[in-house]
């Protein structure tokens, strides 16, 4: 019984991480036009999907 509680609550905490961590994105933020990383072209959808974004898909 123990093991079955000890999952949910982990199950519970990563849920709960993960919904604090995507209020705390800038969802109004620019996204940049070249990846930080390679320095390739971030695609116009990347940008548009994913708000803020500063690196290319695959970096």
């Amino acid at each position: 019984m123990a093991d079955i509680i000890d999952s949910a609550s982990e199950i519970e905490e990563l849920q709960r991480n993960t919904a604090i961590k995507m209020r705390r994105l800038n969802h109004q933020a620019i996204s940049a036009t070249h990846c930080c990383e390679c320095g390739d072209p971030i695609d116009k959808r990347r940008r548009l999907a994913v708000q803020g974004c500063r690196t290319y898909a695959s970096c």
